[in-house]
């Protein structure tokens, strides 16, 4: 097997999304709160593309926000909102992330982003995160020529442009089983990490890897490339 290109979702997959949980559980008072939140961000994330409706993934995380809060009568103040959207843009990489990363790009592989927010929320975070010069390149929906989340086909297809490359040269590593739909209906291989909480689907089109964490993931990819 050929080396293909490798396209990276961010949050979750390569950042530490659980460290956000005591935040939502303190404001809630709900040990779940934060995957409800999350839960409920992508699902009007993709109610409004299909709607043909873009709205910028922040602004719809703090809509999301607000509307759980109305839904259980919780009042969430300014310093609330101030320090989830600063915990969300500085995240951790998950341990094994850094070495990961490192490990396929010793082994020829080329390495980017594609992710939902906006490319200086990503940026902040791939900084923080201490990863940002892993990538080539890092690519985001909220621009001119896509302004749809994925799973959306155009957020894909963008990629492809962009890098000059048909959909068969191109893999997507993601935790979210949402996003590897997308990726494989576009015609890219896809590889989906069991992150706790996410699993495989076991309808639709189906991941050609699944690991338990980026090491497992990259060892299998490097593998099918020897």
């Amino acid at each position: 097997m050929s080396k293909p290109m490798i396209v990276f979702d961010v949050n979750e997959t390569l950042l530490d999304l659980e460290t956000m949980t005591p935040i939502f559980e303190r404001i809630f008072g709900e040990k779940f709160a934060m995957r409800l939140w999350f839960a409920n961000l992508i699902l009007y994330s993709e109610a409004l593309t299909l709607a043909k409706a873009y709205v910028p993934f922040t602004e719809i995380g703090a809509a999301v926000l607000q509307m759980l809060a109305d839904t259980r009568g919780v009042n969430i103040t300014a310093t609330d909102k101030k320090e989830l959207t600063d915990r969300f843009a500085t995240m951790p990489a998950h341990p094994e992330v850094p070495t990961a990363l490192r490990k396929l790009r010793a082994a020829g592989f080329h390495l980017f982003t594609l992710t939902d927010n906006l490319l200086e929320v990503q940026t902040r975070q791939l900084q923080h995160g201490g990863i940002i010069d892993q990538f080539e390149q890092r690519f985001s929906v909220d621009i001119a020529e896509v302004r749809r989340h994925k799973p959306a086909p155009e957020a894909y297809a963008y990629v492809e442009k962009q890098l000059g490359v048909s959909p068969s040269q191109l893999f997507l590593i993601a935790s979210h089983t949402w996003d590897t739909l997308g990726a494989v209906a576009a015609g890219w291989g896809a590889a989906l990490i069991k992150r706790p909480g996410n699993a495989v689907l076991s309808v639709g089109p189906q991941p050609s890897i699944v690991g338990v964490d980026l090491d497992d993931v990259a060892n299998q990819l490097i593998r099918r490339s020897t």
